[in-house]
Parts: C-alpha cells; structure tokens; sequence
C-alpha cells in the first residue's frame, strides 16, 4: 500500500488553546512561519491529500488552500471529532482515499516516513488502526484510520466518547516506535514557552527530517 495514493492526512486544528492562550495555535509563528506550516511541510509529501480540521470562520486558513473541514458535533468534543470529521469527508469527497492520518496541528517536527510506518504497523500487526509512539509514549491524536469505521466512531462519540485510545483498543491498534533523542518527533507546542524550546531546537539544528530507523509494532490489549 502506497500512502500516497491511499491516504488522506488531516490536520487537528480544531482545539481551543487554552494554554497559548486562545485562538489558533496552528497559526502561531515558530522561526518566521505559523506551525502549521511545520507540519504541513513534513506531511504533505507522504499523502494523496491534506484538510484541515478547523471550526470557526474558515477565511483565516485561506492562504494554505485546503479544504477546511468543521467538527460535525457541537460543544468542541475533542480530537475524536475532528477525526470523524476527516473520515466522513474523505467518504464524501474523496471516495478513492480508504484512510485518513491524524496530526495534530501544533508538531512542527513530525517523522518523514510517518504514513509509511504507520501502514507497516497496521499490516504487520493485522489490525485496523495505528498510532505512533516514541521512548515508550503512545501518542493517540497521531494515528491511522480506516474510512470504514466512521458509523462507529460516530455512534462512539455521541454517547459520550472522549478518549481516543479507549475506543481504538476495541479494534485493535499497532503502534510504530520513533526515538525521543536528539527531539522527539512529537513535540508538540502547547504554551508559549514550548514555542520558545522549539525556537531552539531549529536553531541548534535538530528540527531537520525525522526517519523512522527501525519500527516495532504492538498491539493494545483489549
């Protein structure tokens, strides 16, 4: 499987930023550029397509020109919602694409070979879904979906569903393992002082093109 020609990545950006302080943290500047402009740089390339998952007025993402795609339930329910979102997108729009990446819009140093890997996780451990991991910490918003589960994911959220992992343990989810050193490739930027290490991080050089080395899968128990 190609991710290329398979896969539609989404960009979570839907989150109110409550410890930046409110507003779109995406678009909070990180070494002359908004971060999602970070992460659409290392994602893009590893896809068929890219959206992003935003509500509000979607005149202020105009620049990018992407398809800005709202949350389909009210009240901010969380990244799960902005996952359902992509997946009932790509049904509708983009039939020819039976998988969606999740990244959240604030990891300006995501791995070169994310959508690969992911895939490969998946595969190997002959279950539906995948999130990544690095120095032994899952990290659920980065993850791989099958368009197939959107009824379920939905039914899932309107009665009360939050957390990601809880639900993707009910299928089955491989992990794909990244080291944390020299940068964990999902550092993500949720206050201003983050903003600043990641600042740092670029200056020193170690922001560079993140590859996977070797992969381990596993499954969560169920």
């Amino acid at each position: 499987m190609n991710p290329a020609h398979d896969t539609l990545a989404v960009v979570l950006a839907g989150g109110l930023a409550r410890r930046m302080g409110g507003g779109d943290k995406p678009l909070r500047m990180l070494a002359g550029r908004p971060l999602l402009a970070h992460v659409l740089e290392r994602v893009a390339p590893q896809v068929a397509a890219v959206v992003l998952n935003a509500n509000g007025d979607p005149a202020r993402f105009a620049g990018y020109g992407l398809p800005v795609v709202p949350d389909g339930l009210p009240d901010y329910p969380g990244p799960l919602a902005g996952v359902l979102a992509a997946l009932d997108w790509a049904a509708t729009e983009r039939l020819e694409l039976p998988w969606v990446l999740s990244v959240p819009g604030d990891c300006p140093f995501l791995p070169a070979d994310l959508a690969p890997a992911l895939h490969a996780a998946r595969q190997a451990a002959g279950v539906p879904l995948a999130c990544a991991r690095s120095g032994g910490q899952a990290h659920p918003p980065v993850g791989l979906w099958p368009v197939a589960l959107r009824g379920g994911l939905r039914a899932a959220l309107l009665a009360g569903e939050r957390k990601i992992d809880r639900w993707t343990a009910r299928f089955g989810c491989a992990h794909a393992d990244w080291p944390s050193a020299p940068i964990d490739p999902f550092f993500n930027a949720n206050a201003p002082e983050d903003l600043a290490e990641a600042e740092a991080l670029l200056q020193a050089g170690d922001g560079g093109p993140i590859r996977i080395g070797n992969a381990t899968t596993g499954r969560t128990p169920s």
